[in-house]
C-alpha cells in the first residue's frame, strides 16, 4: 500500500511553478509554445499535448490519484476569455 501526500492547491501551484523551472522547462519550452503541460507534482513526471483535457486525462490514467498541475508553455495563463492570450516574452504587452 502507498501513501499518497495530500497537498492544498496553493502547495500544488508552487511544486509545479518549481518543477517545470527547475528540471521541465529547458527541455521543453523551445519546441512547443503554446502546448499544454501537466505535471505530477509528486513524481516530477509530465505529458504534453496541444489539447489541455486530452493532456490531463494521458496524465491522470498513469497515476489516477497524483496531484496535477496544469499550464500552457510560454504563457503566464491557460486560456483567455475576450482578450488576446500572448505568450509570456511578448514585448507589445
Amino acid at each position: 500500500m502507498t501513501t499518497q501526500t495530500q497537498y492544498t492547491p496553493d502547495e500544488v501551484v508552487e511544486r509545479g511553478q518549481t518543477l517545470y523551472k527547475q528540471s521541465i522547462q529547458a527541455k521543453v519550452s523551445e519546441n512547443n509554445l503554446g502546448k499544454y503541460l501537466v505535471i505530477d507534482v509528486t513524481t516530477g513526471e509530465y505529458e504534453i499535448g496541444e489539447d489541455h483535457l486530452a493532456t490531463a486525462k494521458r496524465a491522470r490514467i498513469k497515476h489516477p490519484d497524483a496531484p496535477l498541475y496544469g499550464m500552457r508553455i510560454g504563457y503566464k495563463a491557460v486560456a483567455s476569455f475576450g482578450a488576446t492570450l500572448r505568450p509570456e516574452n511578448d514585448e507589445t504587452q
